[in-house]
């Protein structure tokens, strides 16, 4: 985003350059498109590029075609079960997993961790409260580590999932103390995190109340009843009317 420029109204993500995702000021976006199943849109993603490199340092190994892990804490699901779960193929899931098993060989992965993958790709910035958010997004039963079946499904929903499946993840994520409602203080907490990760440090740099301004035109939107808060209902059936808003989650994963 320009510095000076306002932002969008309904736009919820910058993208990957801190800039925002429809810069001309039209109030219409482009349409919602089902991202292609491709290995282009894969490498997009952080944490995938993350475990593909880990897997080309390591080299292929077939054995890990059946996802068997030995001597560890923990032992994934089978090949079938997850590729009947996810919309990887057999060949995507056991490039993945090669790498995760490389670069977290008890089979579960920390927060630390993805704090450590998101300062590699974001040098310029702070990364380490959205890695936080981040991870406790894809830590679904919340006791500090994830586990491969679980960081693949994320992965499965936030790239290749059907619309409603996108934001319900969305919504999970902006809901960070996991009650079922989106406040003003946890819509703000994630945005400024993600500005601090990459959009403060772009040039020109961004505006300080630019976080804020978003969260204010999103609440607008969002909360009909205007209780203060946002259920999973609001959020789902207004970004779905809001082009603009559809665009913009389309860039979750720049930053995924």
């Amino acid at each position: 985003m320009q510095a000076g420029e306002k932002a969008v109204d309904g736009d919820l993500l910058p993208d990957a350059n801190g800039k925002d995702p429809n810069p001309s000021g039209q109030t219409e976006g482009p349409k919602w498109q089902k991202p292609r199943l491709s290995r282009k849109s894969l490498m997009k993603c952080c944490l995938v590029k993350w475990i593909i490199a880990s897997t080309t340092q390591q080299g292929p190994d077939s054995s890990d075609s059946d996802l068997e892990l030995t001597m560890v804490r923990h032992q994934p699901e089978g090949l079938d079960q997850l590729q009947a779960q996810t919309q990887f193929t057999r060949k995507e899931l056991q490039s993945l997993y090669r790498g995760f098993k490389n670069e977290c060989p008890s089979g579960l992965v920390d927060e630390e961790t993805f704090k450590t993958i998101y300062s590699q790709f974001f040098p310029q910035g702070d990364a380490t409260t959205y890695a936080h958010f981040l991870f406790n997004a894809f830590d679904m039963d919340r006791n500090g580590s994830i586990r491969f079946e679980d960081f693949v499904l994320g992965l499965s929903v936030l790239l290749r999932g059907s619309v409603t499946e996108k934001l319900r993840w969305a919504f999970n994520l902006y809901d960070i103390n996991k009650d079922g409602y989106i406040t003003k203080e946890e819509m703000l907490a994630i945005m400024t995190s993600i500005y601090d990760m990459m959009g403060r440090y772009t040039s020109p740099s961004v505006r300080d109340d630019s976080p804020f301004e978003h969260v204010e035109k999103f609440f607008q939107k969002m909360d009909r009843n205007r209780d203060g808060v946002v259920t999973i209902d609001e959020f789902i059936e207004t970004c779905q009317k809001d082009e603009n808003i559809m665009a913009s989650m389309q860039l979750f994963e720049n930053v995924i």
